[in-house]
């Protein structure tokens, strides 16, 4: 079985969305500037992304990819993404914790909607074999992964931006997470730090 990993990009203060995120509007207002090193530069929601990802944050994100099995994500992020134009745009198996599980979309879509994470990590595992398998997020799904002590490796991602509002990514958690510093890569657009999740003795 693989690693059950996490990554999430937050602003300075903390933030993984500016306020009023939603669809047509992913990361809120201002949040663009959390994902330029995702299109390798600057890009806004009216003319939209045209770059790709270069350098250090190509790096990563290559590393994050490379053993790859599965995918997890939260219901407000399959929205806020509008449903990422009706088709998983990853090349595995998507599942995507909700509510309303009965709402299943389209079987060719490549979404499977599970509405506990116990339920989506089993499944993920499954699917995943000996890969492993990535929580992006959002910051409510991450929280649940790490209160649930699942995430072997974390890497947060620090946009240099102070958003001053939004969801921030540790609202209302109250655990002690202890983690331990794997490394660290440096792009213009980003500051990607990898840990690992100390489980407690």
């Amino acid at each position: 079985m693989g690693k059950v990993i996490a990554g999430i990009t937050t602003s300075i203060d903390g933030y993984v969305t500016g306020p009023d995120d939603g669809p047509g509007r992913g990361l809120g207002i201002g949040g663009e500037r959390l994902h330029y090193w995702v299109f390798g530069g600057p890009w806004t929601y009216d003319e939209g992304p045209t770059g790709t990802t270069t350098g250090e944050g190509q790096a990563w994100l290559e590393s994050a990819m490379a053993n790859l099995g599965a995918v997890i994500s939260g219901r407000w992020t399959y929205e806020a993404a509008d449903h990422w134009g009706g088709r998983n745009p990853w090349p595995v198996p998507f599942f995507v914790l909700t509510h309303k599980p009965a709402d299943q979309p389209e079987p060719d879509a490549g979404f499977t909607f599970v509405d506990n994470l116990d339920g989506a990590l089993a499944l993920a595992q499954e699917a995943a074999g000996d890969k492993d398998v990535h929580v992006m997020g959002g910051a409510d799904t991450i929280r649940q992964a790490l209160e649930a002590r699942v995430i072997d490796e974390l890497t947060i991602i620090l946009a240099p931006v102070v958003l001053g509002g939004g969801k921030h990514l540790f609202d209302g958690f109250d655990q002690r997470v202890d983690l331990e510093h794997l490394g660290v890569r440096q792009s213009k657009w980003a500051t990607f730090v990898d840990y690992r999740v100390v489980r407690p003795s």
